[in-house]
């Protein structure tokens, strides 16, 4: 599984690509063997101009024979914006591969 991390010139210096790549690998691991790349965008909405829930974390997860399955969340820091975006992936890949694991 590859995982690929864009950000915009605002957010690169408050993120940590290494520490970052390690979260999302933790946290969607258990899907590894379905996907072949992870793509996380993370940017500042207005740029600067500050204000309540200006940080996007959005992901794309590329499972194997399926559609792309892409998540967005946003948040007052990056962080946030990250640990939301991470569950609510985790929350669309079980559901979009259910029918790979439910055996009847």
């Amino acid at each position: 599984m590859q995982i690929q991390v864009n950000m915009h010139d605002t957010v690169a210096a408050s993120v940590n690509d290494g520490r970052l790549e390690g979260r999302v690998a933790a946290s969607l691991g258990r899907f590894e063997q379905h996907l072949t790349r992870i793509e996380v965008h993370i940017q500042d909405v207005n740029a600067g101009k500050g204000g309540a829930a200006d940080k996007r974390c959005m992901i794309e997860a590329r499972p194997t024979g399926h559609q792309p399955i892409a998540v967005t969340h946003e948040a007052a820091t990056v962080g946030q914006a990250i640990e939301g975006a991470l569950e609510k992936a985790k929350r669309a890949l079980d559901r979009a591969l259910a029918a790979r694991t439910d055996h009847k």
